[in-house]
């Protein structure tokens, strides 16, 4: 089941924040990844789970690494000095990818689901979910990789935790808007509890596979996922406005 687009009638606002942050995240990888070839860039901003548990830079030379499935070895860069304090990766990774269909894939999610929770917060409100969903997504990765003997030194990137947390107050604000979804080769719609709570699922399966296998195992920061989903479910109604501003007359 994939999405590809949803009801918008009632938004009643540009969602000029989502806009912004899908251009931000493009131009990161266009100009600063350099379509993700600059692994100097990459690895220096990324968020690193030792780096964070220790607020400690780390830095690691190139090393050899061998396909498990090919059998190819190739090498793989180090970590690289992070100008700032490491901390602050926790926002920078938010906005890098580790391919064009990692960016595709975020960006067509965010597209689709994020203005209709610009609508309902208004601007700053929802710029601020965003962010905190991210770095409790974050968090959470580091978290399951120190917890199940994961590779604390392997960095990770994307906009996905962010994502995932505007998924998880989408389908709490809007549980039955119909999303426009391609299932087995046929476009249909399906209730947002449909969608979104398949996909949640899927992360949830997925990440309990890897447990004891680490984090970075098939290359998916499952945790992230799952971390930024709930975040998303339990701070949506402190940004919840409505999308409406009151026109009533108070009473005296």
């Amino acid at each position: 089941m994939f999405p590809i687009g949803d009801d918008n009638s009632d938004r009643t606002i540009t969602p000029v924040v989502n806009y912004i942050l899908i251009a931000a995240n493009i131009l990161v990888f266009v100009f600063f990844q350099g379509l993700g070839s600059n692994d100097r860039f990459t690895y220096a901003w990324a968020t690193v789970p030792r780096e964070i548990m220790t607020g400690r830079d780390v830095v690691t030379p190139p090393h050899a690494v061998e396909d498990p499935v090919s059998g190819q070895r190739f090498e793989e860069p180090g970590l690289q000095p992070t100008p700032v304090s490491v901390y602050l990766t926790l926002l920078t990774s938010m906005f890098m990818h580790g391919s064009i269909m990692h960016i595709f894939g975020n960006m067509l999610f965010l597209w689709i689901f994020g203005d209709n929770l610009e609508d309902r917060m208004g601007h700053a409100r929802y710029l601020i979910f965003y962010l905190v969903c991210g770095v409790i997504a974050s968090l959470a990765h580091v978290a399951s990789t120190v917890m199940f003997g994961g590779n604390q030194i392997v960095p990770s990137l994307g906009a996905s935790g962010a994502i995932s947390g505007v998924l998880g107050g989408y389908v709490l604000l809007f549980p039955r808007r119909q999303v426009r979804v391609i299932l087995f080769r046929f476009l249909t719609t399906v209730p947002a509890y449909v969608a979104l709570g398949i996909w949640f699922l899927f992360q949830l399966i997925s990440g309990i596979g890897l447990l004891g296998g680490g984090a970075e195992a098939d290359g998916v920061a499952y945790a992230a996922h799952i971390g930024g989903f709930i975040a998303g479910l339990v701070l949506v109604k402190l940004f919840d406005q409505g999308g409406r501003v009151a026109t009533t007359p108070m009473r005296y």
